[in-house]
């Protein structure tokens, strides 16, 4: 796709906050050209407004949190992800409330509001992070890294001792059709233990099994089961997605992760950031497809 991007009208989401378990609400808002993603709180005075940076990354701790000087919002990557898969490039996110709604712990109610509103490009052309040289990243058993691609590809894998999940692998190239029927459904999941300690501290008010999957020690509790197989490398792929909106740039290339979470992931979006010799900021030409396999050659 060769131009940026937002959303005809406005479409909003509401719900629970996941920790307070309290009314929230979230509205996409068209932006101009050049604008980025924002959210802004319109229920504090000013309005106040956070860029989706790397930069704003506050915690990323079982979520990724964006904090800045008056406010912060925690589990921006289930909202995220849309945009990424979407390229959606300009668009402000109203907020009233701390918390963006948790939804069913999927994707899929801010995928569906976006199509809602309905996609426009704008008159300007979108740059890229293009991929010219692999990056690598690891961390003990850990490691993610990228390597060139004409397009975006994941292949994730996940490693639990649990017996419903165990070791998972599935390797996806991301459009809008894998999106919305291969990622975009996959909830969020979580272990019965787990959740009883974070309850008891006054944390996840607001889960439940409406919108994660629970596991106990040998099966998944809810009643309706699971919506695929892996459903759970699934919705690792979805927080990836999710999390390199942060990059500030749609990415060109083929991310291979490895028992990775979102501490690892922010840290691997700076590092991109920071490798200039092995990545391109670049907007394409008239022929996509042939200034890409320019740019793979050049590269390569």
């Amino acid at each position: 796709m060769l131009y940026q991007r937002t959303i005809q009208k406005k479409a909003t989401v509401k719900g629970i906050g996941l920790h307070t378990g309290e009314p929230a609400t979230l509205s996409f808002c068209p932006a101009p050209p050049n604008f980025g993603i924002h959210f802004v709180r319109k229920d504090l005075k000013g309005q106040p407004s956070l860029s989706v940076q790397a930069k704003n990354v506050q915690a990323t701790s079982r979520a990724t949190t964006l904090g800045g000087a008056h406010f912060s919002v925690s589990t921006v990557e289930h909202c995220l992800s849309s945009l990424s898969a979407l390229r959606i490039d300009n668009l402000v996110i109203e907020l009233e409330g701390p918390e963006i709604p948790i939804g069913d712990g999927s994707a899929k109610p801010f995928l569906d509001a976006i199509f809602q509103a309905g996609i426009v490009e704008q008159d300007h052309t979108r740059k890229y992070a293009y991929v010219t040289q692999p990056i690598y990243l690891g961390e003990d058993d850990k490691h993610v890294y990228v390597v060139p691609y004409n397009g975006l590809r994941i292949t994730c894998t996940i490693s639990f001792p649990h017996p419903v999940i165990g070791d998972e692998t599935l390797d996806l190239d991301i459009d809008e059709h894998i999106f919305q029927t291969q990622v975009a459904p996959a909830r969020t999941f979580g272990f019965l233990k787990e959740v009883e300690a974070l309850k008891a501290k006054g944390l996840i008010r607001g889960g439940g099994l409406e919108n994660a999957v629970v596991l106990d020690a040998d099966k998944v509790i809810n009643p309706e089961g699971l919506r695929f197989k892996d459903e759970f490398v699934r919705h690792k792929i979805l927080d990836t997605l999710g999390d390199l909106v942060t990059l500030g740039a749609p990415l060109m290339g083929h991310i291979v992760l490895y028992k990775t979470g979102h501490d690892l992931m922010n840290k691997f979006i700076h590092k991109i950031i920071q490798s200039q010799d092995c990545v391109k900021f670049v907007e394409l030409g008239s022929d996509p497809s042939v200034h890409f396999q320019k740019l793979h050659s050049q590269y390569s």
